[in-house]
């Protein structure tokens, strides 16, 4: 498995992470003044077209809810690149990765329940505590199952790995689902890269920039049809 990120490496990208929050934070503000105007318009529009009783009205109200759907996905995908740039942005607290794995679980049972998807969690009972902020593992559990679970449209198994290893923690999620074959594995992490319709193309961008701001990393096995494997190392001490 490759190994944590060094000292020089995490500090290029805690200095790349905080440009791009701060470029993120500048571009949000400027696309959502006049994003929430053409809203509001759109909204002045649809009222005065609801008092008219025509063919005519009938089409531009449908025409105006168009709009007004386009602008909630745009603001979606604006919301999506704003975690994906304060992805790196961490507040570390010492704690145990196995209670936010049992967190989450208790948290998605529900869903998995409800799709046909068994939950098997496999936490070491040894696993050391490690630093990390514990929001943005969670966005990173979120992610991984939420990919998962669409994976598995019929069902299927979700198993939850931990354990230690040499200096670091393993983290293991996998699923039973359709799998990606190898051209797909190699831009999954490319950012805007989607293979589903609607999708913003952020969401494992986002896993790996977290992963990578806590000094780990993350690799993905997969085969069509055979399900998919992601692997996350985790640092316990300070790589040198």
């Amino acid at each position: 498995m490759t190994s944590v990120l060094n000292t020089d490496e995490r500090e290029r990208l805690q200095a790349q992470n905080t440009e791009l929050a701060t470029l993120a934070g500048g571009l949000a503000h400027e696309i959502r003044n006049p994003l929430s105007t053409i809203r509001m318009n759109l909204e002045l529009l649809a009222e005065d077209l609801e008092e008219e009783d025509s063919g005519r009205a009938r089409r531009m109200l449908d025409r105006i809810g168009k709009l007004q759907n386009e602008c909630l996905s745009l603001e979606d995908v604006l919301n999506e690149f704003l975690q994906f740039a304060k992805a790196g942005q961490l507040d570390l607290q010492e704690c145990s990765l196995n209670d936010e794995v049992d967190a989450f679980l208790a948290f998605l049972s529900r869903q998995a329940e409800e799709q046909g998807v068994e939950l098997r969690p496999h936490l070491d009972a040894n696993l050391p505590q490690v630093k990390i902020d514990r929001a943005l593992i969670r966005q990173v559990l979120s992610n991984l199952a939420r990919n998962a679970l669409q994976a598995m449209s019929e069902g299927g198994t979700l198993e939850f790995l931990t354990m230690a290893r040499d200096n670091g923690i393993v983290l293991q999620v996998i699923d039973t689902g359709e799998g990606m074959d190898q051209k797909t594995v190699s831009k999954m992490f490319q950012a805007f890269f989607s293979t589903r319709s609607g999708g913003s193309g952020l969401g494992l961008p986002t896993v790996r920039r977290i992963i990578e701001a806590h000094g780990g990393t993350i690799a993905c096995e997969s085969e069509p049809g055979r399900g998919t494997r992601f692997t996350i190392l985790l640092p316990t001490t300070v790589a040198p």
